[in-house]
């Protein structure tokens, strides 16, 4: 009798010998005998484990999208523009350069008419320098990215009035130390500004924001 009590209890319970029809029955996996199914490995892991090496992580390909932000064409005209006031202003350094290399005049001939126009206003200068200031940078209707550049074409035509005062308080003449100074001063400044005037006038036809040296963060601060 006590070999039919533990016989009875070593039996799993609901386990019916057959069914009702008469067919075998399926018996389902037990939870003990499911656990220990294993799903095969992968093969390039399966065959790390076996050589008792590391198994690869796994690589995942992220997915490259590339979206084109494109600046309107009015924008990059405007900005474009804004860059001629700084040049024509910065003209007059190039005085001395331009009398020891003449050559360099020719590169000027396309904006020749240009210069013209803009010297035949009278206080072209300072109506320039305001309807820049107030017409573009102070507009709120136009974009950020055309009332940066008109503010960094203002900072930089406001940073060339700095070489005339320091050459008015020094008064360095026409001879002496203090003139070859002095002309090596506007050269440098009509380098400089030719330059930013090339740099930005790239930029602003690709679409893109130019940053100019010592004049970008003030700029920015503006805004």
């Amino acid at each position: 009798m006590a070999s039919i009590s533990m016989l009875r209890y070593s039996l799993p319970p609901h386990a019916p010998s057959s069914s009702p029809n008469g067919t075998t029955p399926r018996f389902r996996l037990l939870p003990q005998l499911r656990s220990t199914v294993k799903t095969p490995l992968p093969r390039p892991v399966a065959a790390a484990a076996a050589a008792g090496r590391t198994p690869p992580s796994p690589t995942f390909t992220p997915s490259i999208s590339m979206s084109y932000n494109l600046t309107p064409a009015t924008d990059r005209l405007i900005s474009t523009a804004a860059y001629f006031l700084p040049l024509f202003n910065g003209l007059q350094y190039g005085r001395f350069l331009l009398a020891q290399y003449p050559v360099l005049g020719a590169a000027l001939e396309p904006i020749l008419p240009l210069l013209a126009l803009y010297r035949s206003v009278p206080y072209a200068s300072f109506v320039a320098f305001f309807a820049l200031y107030l017409g573009v940078v102070r507009n709120p209707r136009l974009s950020r990215y055309v009332r940066f550049n008109a503010m960094q074409a203002v900072v930089l035509d406001v940073l060339l009035v700095l070489p005339l005062l320091l050459q008015r308080i020094f008064n360095p003449g026409r001879a002496g130390m203090g003139y070859k100074l002095m002309v090596m001063g506007h050269n440098a400044v009509f380098v400089f500004v030719v330059f930013c005037f090339v740099y930005s006038l790239v930029f602003c036809v690709l679409g893109r924001t130019p940053y100019l040296p010592f004049v970008a963060e003030a700029a920015g601060r503006q805004l």
